[in-house]
């Protein structure tokens, strides 16, 4: 059968703010005048805002396979471009289809602005099964920096808690090596996360490797970044109390960065806030509050 699984996956993926419903209510208001057009192929680009680069090739075959038979049940939606059109949802069957050696493919044209196919493309993809942790960082890092959103209004339009997207977005400061193997399954979105906690950030790339060559738990990482981390040189402090240990991981939480308190005579002390990139410092500015163009 050439229908693709969405509705399971929306159980999985639900409540996802706003949803696909809400951006398509406009559009279709004159859902019983549309037409399904056959168009060909060879007219028809992905959304350049596409998320998702990685398709199951075992998947996309057995869709493709079913085309063959039975033809393309659910028509696909595109906009029209300046060459063509541009998909807006149904990619997965536009591959299949090519895959298939069809030269046409059903569609519905509609009129979507730059704005909607991002949202849109965002949204059809994190309802899915098989979009990799870095795949839905890199989409609310697309939102962010394409529609100039606060990391704030991304967690409302995605219907997300802030920390969880704050948590995705540290992903990309992953090396590149480590993000390899994150984008290929090699490596748990709770392994990744926990590397980020290395203090030497040029270890992370080899004790990623360890890990996912030895298919280490997250339990034993978080030992083993906390064996490293304490055999860098360090002044010779006293050991943190469970307050200030447990102070530290909700900060960290909270701006989605490595965060660490210690303590001094007297009571005083010192708090840093580590951040990789100056997108990542205006990420923990925002979330302080603080504006620097007042």
């Amino acid at each position: 059968m050439a229908r693709d699984s969405k509705s399971k996956a929306v159980k999985k993926k639900g409540g996802l703010g706003r949803g696909l419903e809400a951006l398509f209510e406009d559009e279709t208001q004159n859902k019983e005048t549309e037409e399904v057009q056959e168009l060909e192929l060879s007219a028809i680009r992905p959304n350049p805002y596409q998320p998702r680069k990685k398709f199951d090739d075992k998947s996309l075959k057995e869709l493709s396979d079913s085309i063959k038979e039975n033809g393309v049940f659910q028509p696909i939606i595109v906009r029209k471009s300046v060459n063509g059109y541009e998909i807006i949802a149904g990619e997965r069957r536009y591959r299949a289809s090519k895959l298939a050696k069809k030269t046409t493919i059903p569609a519905i044209v509609r009129q979507f602005n730059e704005s909607q196919m991002m949202e849109v493309a965002v949204l059809e993809n994190l309802q899915r099964e098989d979009l990799t942790p870095l795949e839905e960082a890199q989409a609310y890092e697309m939102l962010q920096k394409n529609l100039g959103l606060t990391q704030e209004e991304v967690s409302q339009r995605m219907g997300k808690s802030r920390p969880y997207i704050a948590n995705y977005l540290r992903l990309l400061t992953l090396p590149n090596k480590t993000k390899h193997l994150l984008q290929h399954g090699d490596l748990s979105m709770g392994q990744a996360r926990t590397l980020l906690g290395l203090k030497d950030k040029d270890k992370i790339d080899d004790l990623a490797k360890k890990v996912a060559k030895e298919g280490i738990p997250v339990r034993k990482v978080e030992a083993l970044v906390s064996e490293i981390n304490a055999k860098k040189p360090r002044k010779k402090t006293n050991k943190k109390s469970a307050f200030i240990r447990a102070s530290e991981t909700q900060l960290s939480d909270k701006f989605g960065a490595s965060v660490n308190i210690s303590e001094t005579k007297k009571g005083k002390g010192h708090l840093s806030i580590d951040f990789a990139s100056s997108d990542e410092l205006n990420r923990i500015l925002d979330i302080l509050g603080v504006n620097l163009d007042d």
